[in-house]
């Protein structure tokens, strides 16, 4: 059986510059200093991810693998979803990036590597907002809900709402915005941090909007939609509970991929319920969920291109 909600492969990007992004820093809370050397942090970090890639294949899931170019450096270049998605008609959307060093991530070759693999590749560049100062980072601040036609969000700097709207409507889908902060009232710096949609269940952190009226707006558009919300707190927040994305297989089995942080971090309750129609897949990825302030998802651009062969 296949899912609308899931795609059967991703695209991952292999850390070739992987390090502590001080630029990012200003609006991502969750990056942390680690007492590491640069190459101690880009070995362990090439390590993670190759074990990342073969974790995901053993299970059948498809991988492609760009092998980026180690200059100009890109710290957060293992974290591709922010900067495009893609789409079953053919559509590539590239997307406006808070950051100066990471509109680097943005590459030709990779979209070139795109077009050779997959048909009807159609790139939609949306990156002309950046000289205005308006972003919309991609799947890092819109989680769709493919099957039900929504898609949430919290505004922050790397989401602006009148683009949210916008794209939402350019897409068909209704969009569901709030504003959700941490512990210390810091907006939340992306949505997949907050939350993720899968095809049965939604993992959220409600405790982090404060709006009730927002509150209320989400939880009840995911009950229309069938969807069991998994409440996570804020704690598990910042293990990355929330950084979570389903994936199937070729056999249209369900994956929900997180961090081994993020799985260890779940309450055994917790994990019962997500597991009911899908394997929890837990990939351990410490070192680049603690340098770069994200998780598993944050590595996963999701396929939904047709393949050539």
């Amino acid at each position: 059986m296949r899912h609308v909600q899931s795609a059967p492969s991703v695209l991952m990007v292999r850390p070739t510059s992987f390090g502590f992004d001080e630029e990012t820093a200003k609006s991502n809370s969750f990056q942390q200093h680690v007492t590491l050397s640069a190459a101690e942090v880009l070995a362990r970090a090439a390590a993670e991810f190759d074990s990342a890639v073969s974790a995901l294949r053993s299970h059948g899931i498809g991988v492609l693998v760009f092998e980026d170019a180690p200059t100009p450096p890109k710290p957060d270049a293992v974290f591709p979803n922010n900067w495009l998605s893609t789409w079953p008609d053919g559509r590539v959307y590239l997307y406006p990036m808070a950051t100066e060093v990471r509109r680097r991530e943005r590459s030709k070759v990779l979209l070139d590597q795109l077009r050779t693999e997959y048909q009807n590749v159609q790139v939609v560049d949306l990156t002309s907002t950046e000289t205005a100062q308006k972003y919309l980072e991609s799947t890092g601040v819109m989680i769709f809900d493919h099957e039900h036609k929504v898609v949430y969000g919290c505004i922050s700097v790397r989401c602006d709402e009148a683009l949210f709207r916008h794209h939402a409507e350019e897409l068909g889908y209704k969009p569901v915005l709030v504003h959700a902060y941490d512990e210390q009232q810091v907006p939340i710096y992306h949505t997949n941090v907050l939350m993720g949609v899968q095809t049965s269940t939604a993992v959220v952190c409600l405790d982090a909007i404060t709006n009730a009226a927002e509150r209320q707006v989400l939880a009840d558009t995911l009950a229309q939609t069938g969807h069991e919300v998994i409440a996570i707190s804020q704690a598990q927040m910042n293990d990355f509970c929330g950084n979570v994305l389903e994936l199937q297989n070729a056999s249209g089995e369900l994956f929900l991929v997180m961090s081994r942080t993020a799985y260890n971090a779940f309450t055994p309750e917790q994990r019962v319920a997500l597991s009911k129609d899908k394997t929890l897949l837990a990939l351990d990825i410490q070192t680049i969920e603690t340098i770069g302030g994200g998780s598993a998802r944050c590595m996963l651009a999701e396929l939904f291109l047709t393949p050539r062969v």
